[in-house]
C-alpha cells in the first residue's frame, strides 16, 4: 500500500445536505432587538449576494462542534429561503495528523511533537489540490465561501483567484501565544491572508500579521431546538440512559423522541462502556461530555474525581463519541486507551463509581438525545479543558440550567463569570477541581442559582439569531465590496 507525504487517497471535497428549518420558534426565544438585527442582516446579505450562493466548508459532517454549529444554523438560513450549501473537505490519515498538530499548536501545545516542515507542507498541499479540483465544479464567481479552521485553509487562494469572496473562520486559539502557537500561524498565514475577512471567537485569538480591519469577533452558539438541547421528561431521560447502559431500567421509561423531520425515533443502541455496573437510581452524577482529546483532559477529570474524598457517593460519567466517528481527530483512540488503563489501575471502590462511555454515533439523532439525557441527569457538569477555543458543551449545559465547573481558559472565560454562572478553576489544579465539584453537590440551592444565571446568559448571547446576524453582516460586507481581498 502506498503511503508517505506525497500520497493521498483518490477522494475530493463532497457536498452534504442542508435540510431547511423554520426560525419561527427560534426567534420567539430571543429579544426584539436580536430579532430585528437578524432580519436586517438577512436582507442585506441576500441583496449583496444577488444570484450568488453562500457556501460553508469544513472537514467533517459529523462529530465536533463545528459540524454541529453548521448543521443547525445553515438549516435556519435554508428555511428562510437563502441559497446556502455545505461542502466537506476530505483528507487522509496523514493529512489529519498534520492538521491535528496544527490544532494543538494553535492552543499553545506541541501535541505529538512532530514537524510542520517541507514534507508536511507538501502533503497538506497535495490533499488541498485534490479537494480544490472537486470544489471547482461547485463554487462559482460571486459566491461567498466561509472556510472553517486549518483543514481547508489551503483552498482560500484558489477560491479568491476564481472570483469568489472568502471568509476564513478560526474556532480555536489561546490567550497567551507562545513560540509553539506562532509556528502554526507561520504555517497557515500565507494561506489565510488572501481572505476578504477573518472571524475569531475571542480577541486574544487574533493572530499577529492579520489586518485587524478585516477581523470580526463572533462567538459560536447552540441551537436550543436541537435534539441535544430540547426538554426531556425525567422518565424519558432515565429510559434513554438505561438503554445506553448507564442507568438501571425503570418500568415507566420511554426512550422515544421526535426527529427534526417529525418522524419517530427511539434510542436502541448501547454505548461502548467501561464500568463495573450502571449508575444506581438516585445517585449524584458528575458528567463531562467531550471528544477524546488530551486538551479536554478526561484523564485529569478522572484523577481529580478519584482523589476528592468529599465525592464519596457521587458517580462520574466521562462520555464522548466513538473514536472512529471523528475523521479529523486521529488521537482519539490513544486518549481513550490511556483513560481506560488509568481506570483499570484504580481500586474497585473507585472503579464502581466511574463510568467511561463511547456513545453510539451510527444515528446522529440518537447520539444527540443521549448526550441531552446525560447532561440533564447530571447534578454537576464539568469541562476541565486545558485549552478551549469555545466550549459548546459548556453552553449546552448552561442552557439546561446545570451547575458547571470548568477550566478558566479560552472561550470559557467569555461564557462564564466565576461564581455567577458557574465555577471556574485552574484546570491543572486537581484538588481545586474536586473541591469545586464537591461544593456544588453539597449546596443544591447554590447550584440551582448558578444554573438559572447560566441559562439567562445563553439566552442573551449565545443563540442562533445573534450568531447568524453577526455572520450575515460579514457576508454582506464581503459580497457587497465593503471588504475586498488584500
Amino acid at each position: 500500500m502506498q503511503t508517505g507525504p506525497g500520497y493521498y487517497p483518490r477522494r475530493r471535497v463532497f457536498e452534504t445536505a442542508v435540510p431547511p428549518r423554520t426560525t419561527a420558534h427560534l426567534l420567539a426565544i430571543v429579544g426584539d432587538d436580536d430579532v430585528d438585527r437578524f432580519r436586517r442582516a438577512l436582507g442585506r446579505a441576500r441583496e449583496a449576494l444577488g444570484s450568488g450562493t453562500l457556501w460553508h466548508i469544513n472537514s467533517t459532517a459529523e462529530g465536533g462542534g463545528v459540524a454541529e454549529l453548521l448543521r443547525a444554523n445553515l438549516g435556519y438560513l435554508a428555511g428562510d429561503g437563502s441559497r446556502v450549501r455545505w461542502a466537506i473537505f476530505e483528507g487522509d490519515p496523514g493529512f489529519f495528523q498534520i492538521t491535528k498538530r496544527i490544532h494543538n499548536r494553535l492552543h499553545g501545545d506541541p501535541g505529538d511533537g512532530g514537524e510542520l516542515g517541507t514534507e508536511e507542507r507538501a502533503h497538506y498541499d497535495a490533499v488541498t489540490r485534490r479537494n480544490a479540483e472537486g470544489l471547482a465544479s461547485l463554487v462559482g464567481p460571486g459566491d461567498v465561501v466561509v472556510v472553517h479552521d486549518p483543514q481547508p485553509a489551503g483552498l482560500i487562494e484558489g477560491l479568491v483567484a476564481a472570483g469568489t469572496h472568502v471568509v476564513w473562520t478560526c474556532h480555536v486559539g489561546v490567550d497567551h501565544p507562545n513560540d509553539v502557537t506562532r509556528s502554526a500561524w507561520d504555517f497557515l498565514l500565507p494561506m489565510v491572508a488572501p481572505a476578504s475577512a477573518c472571524t475569531f471567537t475571542r480577541a486574544s485569538y487574533v493572530w499577529d500579521g492579520l489586518d485587524r480591519d478585516r477581523v470580526t469577533l463572533i462567538p459560536p452558539c447552540i441551537d436550543p431546538l436541537a435534539l441535544k438541547n430540547v426538554e426531556l421528561l425525567p422518565e424519558q431521560r432515565e429510559a434513554i440512559m438505561a438503554i445506553s447502559g448507564l442507568a438501571t431500567p425503570r418500568a415507566d421509561g420511554d426512550p422515544s423522541f421526535e426527529r427534526p423531520d417529525g418522524t419517530d425515533g427511539r434510542v436502541v443502541r448501547q454505548a461502548d462502556l467501561l464500568q463495573v455496573a450502571p449508575v444506581p437510581a438516585g445517585a449524584p452524577i458528575v458528567t463531562q461530555v467531550s471528544r477524546w482529546d488530551r486538551l479536554k483532559d478526561p484523564l485529569g477529570v478522572l484523577r481529580g474525581f478519584a482523589d476528592e474524598p468529599a465525592l464519596g457517593d457521587a458517580h462520574l460519567i466521562l462520555a464522548g463519541p466513538a473514536p472512529s466517528s471523528v475523521a479529523d481527530d486521529p488521537e482519539a483512540e490513544a486518549v481513550l486507551t490511556e483513560l481506560r488503563e488509568a481506570w483499570g489501575a484504580l481500586p474497585l471502590r473507585l472503579r464502581t463509581r466511574i463510568h467511561i462511555a463511547s456513545l453510539p454515533t451510527a444515528d446522529v439523532d440518537e447520539n444527540a438525545i443521549i448526550v441531552n439525557a446525560l447532561q440533564r441527569r447530571a447534578d454537576v457538569v464539568v469541562q476541565k479543558s486545558l485549552a478551549e477555543g469555545f466550549g459548546l458543551t459548556v453552553t449546552e449545559a448552561m442552557w439546561k440550567r446545570r451547575p458547571i465547573v470548568a477550566g478558566a481558559v479560552g472561550g470559557v472565560l467569555e461564557q462564564i463569570d466565576d461564581r455567577v454562572q458557574g465555577l471556574l478553576i485552574d484546570p491543572r489544579d486537581l484538588t481545586a477541581f474536586g473541591e469545586a465539584v464537591g461544593s456544588l453537590l453539597a449546596d443544591p440551592a447554590r447550584a440551582a442559582s448558578l444554573g438559572d444565571a447560566a441559562h439567562e446568559r445563553v439566552r442573551e448571547r449565545f443563540l442562533p439569531p445573534q450568531y447568524l446576524a453577526a455572520n450575515l453582516e460579514v457576508v454582506a460586507a464581503v459580497a457587497g465590496g465593503g471588504l475586498n481581498p488584500p
